[in-house]
């Protein structure tokens, strides 16, 4: 099952992500891990994106999606992706279709988690980051176990100096600019499910699953 994961800062998508690799057990990728993994592997790929991000530049189309090519070959993919966070344009979109087609594999699901800007910005400002494993925890809407602490690795949990109502506005409002014509993109394809973020994450859990069988079936 190859699925898209849409979702502003706030609306929980890592959480849910998190949930798909265990369910699908299927690996979720994302432009940030594959640059990651080319630039310590040494590979020419990593040290075109080195040089690149070194600059302060972004990663050109070309090479993300020459990139994304080399990831789906890998042999975990074979069942399946979880593309989050990518593509993030129409232009990409467009490429990542094409390299999908030329695999002979296709999108079965964009899934996105729609919740109003101010949800999004309450639930960014006062977010708590363990700065282990990179989890996030909210003391209202996704609270740890043990106040301040990780409960899967023990380590105190921060507040990032991004995770403020100004910059979290900011944030959501940039990220909804930039990714609804993405969104429409997969629309019209007929592959999108909004899922109401805003419920408990057991509930929103259950409505993508409930989505994701609807399409296997």
């Amino acid at each position: 099952m190859n699925i898209l994961l849409f979702g502003a800062p706030g609306s929980g998508k890592g959480t849910q992500a998190e949930f798909l690799k265990q369910r699908y057990e299927i690996p979720q990728v994302s432009t940030g891990e594959m640059f990651r993994a080319e630039v310590a592997n040494g590979s020419e790929l990593g040290k075109r994106v080195q040089e690149i991000m070194s600059s302060g530049e972004l990663v050109p189309d070309d090479l993300t999606i020459e990139i994304v090519r080399k990831r789906l070959a890998e042999p975990d993919t074979a069942q399946g992706t979880i593309f989050d966070g990518f593509p993030r344009t129409i232009p990409q979109a467009d490429a990542l279709d094409r390299v999908m087609g030329e695999m002979g594999r296709h999108f079965d699901r964009a899934l996105y988690l729609v919740a109003p800007e101010k949800d999004l910005t309450e639930r960014l400002a006062g977010r708590l980051t363990c700065p282990t494993c990179g989890r996030t925890f909210h003391p209202k809407f996704n609270p740890p176990p043990q106040p301040g602490i990780c409960p899967f690795d023990g380590t105190p949990l921060v507040q990032r100096p991004d995770d403020n109502e100004e910059t979290a506005r900011t944030r959501v409002a940039v990220y909804l600019r930039d990714t609804m014509p993405v969104i429409d993109y997969y629309r019209r394809q007929g592959l999108v499910s909004e899922v109401d973020a805003l419920r408990s994450i057991p509930e929103v859990r259950a409505e993508i699953e409930r989505a994701l069988e609807k399409e296997a079936a």
